[in-house]
């Protein structure tokens, strides 16, 4: 993708307990309209997540950490909501909520290269 774009992303935060509004960063939204781009990355540190109170089974939240993903991707699995346009994928995935996966606000920059911003994001914020 030559040139410049402008993008948006938000960090995905796994929220074990709700009520303790604590959470761990598990992952990153990047989003571009000009580039036509839409993507996210994950991984959950099992180490850092037995710090947290947590009730959630680690299959349960990859479950949906998938379905993110798939979201972002247009897949069929992603059901009815993947095959919306992407801008509507990502407001509806950055969009506020009370559940156990919540994102930041959007933030954002200009890059040559989504991808690799994309991974630059995910080790500075995730890893």
């Amino acid at each position: 993708m030559p040139g410049k774009h402008l993008y948006e992303y938000a960090v995905i935060r796994l929220v074990p307990r709700v009520e303790r509004e604590e959470f761990l960063n598990v992952g990153i939204i990047l989003f571009s309209k000009g580039a036509k781009y839409l993507n996210c990355k994950y991984h959950i540190d099992t180490e850092k997540l037995k710090l947290f109170p947590c009730e959630l089974e680690v299959e349960e939240i990859e479950k949906n950490l998938n379905a993110f993903e798939k979201i972002c991707l247009g897949s069929k699995e992603g059901g009815s909501l993947a095959q919306w346009e992407k801008p509507d994928r990502f407001r509806w995935l950055t969009a506020q909520r009370s559940s156990s996966l919540q994102t930041s606000r959007p933030h954002n920059g200009f890059s040559n290269d989504l991808d690799a911003t994309l991974e630059r994001l995910f080790e500075e914020l995730v890893l």
